[in-house]
């Protein structure tokens, strides 16, 4: 998965059908060095004894409680999520979708409920290659950004919105009563799994929000508001210390930065498209 090998083990054949089905153009990799070592075991309860339940496992240790089988794709990628956040401080990471157009990387960083996600998916599947929808994995030395192309989670009523918007992507099966409700995942593009290995620097940082009927507005941010937002949209900032805060005040004087609030995908696309085109 773009700079991380993972290794993932499971007993499930449900999980092991789901992953050949997201993840069957992703490259394997042929030897066993691997950043992660991941594995999803069945867990029994005492309070439920014949209910299935899963445990994720992270280099032999346990993350976080057991959950039902059925939930099983969903830890697992919330897992792999995780250790990517709290192991990987080498780079500087964002909580920020990013994709490339014209050859320069657009970060979209934004809290959850904002509409990142489902903004991210259809930037993808219109003419936009994916670094990620979740982490901005930025080398602070060279002041470039790696991808990352994983699944895209897709919540409750986002579900049906891109069912409907993008009826030719790929959508893993729903799982529901998960504590962020119900969850699907979209593959990401074949093109961007393949061009996962060519890096970009960045150009623009937009802020997205969507709010329901709201017209849509693309508004310059300033510096130092763009800085704020963007150093608390971390998960290492303070980790990195100087190098931190020198990554992120390069990279605000680099880039041109905006607030974009939006509730219709085909106006969103043709600002984005309008503004990228403008290099």
């Amino acid at each position: 998965m773009g700079p991380f090998n993972v290794q993932i083990r499971t007993g499930f054949s449900t999980l092991a059908a789901h992953l050949y089905n997201l993840y069957e153009n992703y490259q394997l990799v042929e030897r066993d060095l691997a950043e992660f070592h991941v594995q999803i075991s069945p867990a029994r309860l005492i309070k439920k004894p014949f209910s299935p339940y899963a445990r994720f496992f992270l280099d032999g240790r346990s993350l976080f409680p057991p959950f039902p089988a059925e939930q099983a794709l969903a830890a697992l990628e919330w897992g792999i999520n995780l250790a990517i956040a709290t192991r990987i401080n080498h780079l500087l990471l964002f909580h920020s979708a990013i994709v490339e157009r014209n050859g320069y990387a657009v970060l979209l960083p934004a809290w959850p409920g904002s509409g990142k996600t489902t903004l991210c998916t259809a930037l993808v599947h219109r003419g936009y290659r994916l670094f990620s929808d979740e982490f901005g994995l930025m080398d602070p030395g060279r002041e470039i950004f790696l991808p990352l192309p994983r699944l895209m989670p897709l919540k409750n009523e986002s579900i049906r919105v891109i069912r409907n918007y993008l009826p030719e992507a790929t959508l893993g099966p729903e799982i529901r009563n998960t504590h962020k409700g119900t969850i699907t995942h979209v593959r990401p593009p074949n093109e961007s799994i393949a061009r996962s290995g060519e890096t970009a620097k960045a150009n623009w940082i937009i802020f997205p929000k969507w709010v329901p009927y709201a017209p849509l507005r693309l508004d310059p941010l300033p510096g130092s508001e763009a800085f704020l937002l963007l150093a608390s949209n971390s998960f290492n900032y303070e980790v990195l210390g100087e190098t931190g805060f020198q990554a992120v005040t390069h990279l605000i004087r680099s880039c041109r930065c905006y607030k974009l609030i939006y509730s219709d995908f085909d106006a969103a696309l043709t600002a984005m498209n309008a503004l990228t085109d403008d290099i």
